[in-house]
């Protein structure tokens, strides 16, 4: 019997409270095949959804070197169609899952209670994200259009504006917390670009061709630096998200198959990426390094030291009024001499103005 070939179709890192970066891929204990997952914050638990229909919750429980799993059904998704997106909103207050049948949910977390219960939200759910300050969520439909809403309350609040030539497929937040934009994936013709709106104005400010292909997936680093694109045939463009140019890019990484999941390593400069043919991968990406906290403490204390040492040459080497150098035939210290008299003068006792040294 000829072994068991190995696919994986979706990937997440989990950040523990150790700092420990774990990757959970194969989940057994999932009733058919693993469609999208969902990680809380707090990397304790996350949501996956499978093709079966239905959501179901993992506990971690132990260390690293003792990490145990455990499994819990989520009374308010538990029949319901396959779950294309599921997204935690970064403060873990939220939860949100779209469908393949266009439904979305909001819930309260941990407690589950439903904010948002919206059928008809899209035609088929395409993508999802969640700002940074937990208040808005980014949807995309397989039709093109993308929608914002309200996380507190699931209210609607607009839709993007598109050319009629342009279907906006993916869509992600900046991360930053400087430069309030959404990222979007938009195919316009037979041309990929990557277009950028204010989120203050839901305005569209500009684009940019990165990918130069049709996205199938998109990423933001935790800090915000780079912006990851995947393609359909397995090449990866990370772009640095400052000057919107590409920095790393990947052909064929996953053998001409489609990418399922593409997301940045936590603290690391490395992606981990799937595909619906071929295993997870791990790439480190040919990015310039960041400096650590040691080394800025480091270069700070450098500068420092060197702004001293300059000072001290500078003052030992002047022509300063109080370090003025003296004749061979000057005294150290001239010497006041209380007799000395002009007979001249009745109005300056010393015969002359009075000096600084005396």
């Amino acid at each position: 019997m000829e072994p068991r070939h190995e696919v994986v179709i979706c990937g997440s890192w989990i950040r523990r409270p150790e700092n420990v970066n774990l990757v959970r891929l194969v989940l057994e204990e999932t009733e058919g095949d693993p469609v999208a997952i969902g990680v809380h914050p707090s990397g304790d638990d996350f949501v996956c959804s499978t093709t079966k229909g239905g959501c179901k919750l993992f506990e971690l429980h132990g260390e690293e070197t003792n990490l145990k799993v455990s499994a819990k059904r989520l009374p308010a998704l538990q029949d319901v169609s396959p779950q294309k997106c599921l997204a935690f909103s970064v403060d873990g207050s939220r939860f949100a899952t779209g469908g393949v049948d266009g439904h979305l949910r909001i819930l309260e977390w941990p407690s589950q209670r439903i904010v948002l219960d919206e059928p008809k939200a899209h035609k088929s759910f395409r993508d999802m994200d969640i700002s940074l300050d937990s208040a808005f969520l980014a949807s995309t439909s397989s039709d093109g259009s993308a929608r914002i809403w309200n996380m507190e309350n699931g209210v609607p609040l607009t839709t993007l504006s598109r050319n009629s030539d342009e279907k906006i497929e993916l869509c992600r937040f900046s991360k930053d917390g400087t430069k309030p934009f959404l990222f979007c994936a938009v195919q316009r013709g037979d041309k990929a670009i990557t277009a950028v709106y204010d989120i203050s104005t839901w305005k569209k400010i500009g684009y940019k061709r990165l990918l130069k292909k049709p996205a199938c997936v998109m990423s933001v680093s935790l800090d915000g630096k780079y912006l990851a694109l995947g393609s359909e045939d397995g090449d990866i463009c990370v772009a640095e998200v400052k000057k919107m140019e590409v920095s790393h890019y990947s052909k064929r990484l996953h053998l001409g198959s489609y990418i399922t999941s593409l997301e940045f390593c936590p603290n690391q400069r490395v992606v981990l990426s799937t595909s619906n043919k071929w295993r997870a991968v791990v790439t480190k990406l040919n990015v310039p390094a960041d400096w650590k906290e040691w080394q800025i403490y480091l270069l700070l204390v450098g500068l420092f030291l060197a702004s001293a040492l300059a000072f001290y040459i500078f003052f030992e080497n002047s022509d300063s009024f109080w370090n003025f150098p003296l004749r061979r035939d000057q005294p150290a210290r001239p010497m006041f001499d209380p007799i000395l008299r002009n007979p001249e003068s009745s109005d300056d006792p010393l015969g002359q103005e009075d000096s600084l040294f005396l």
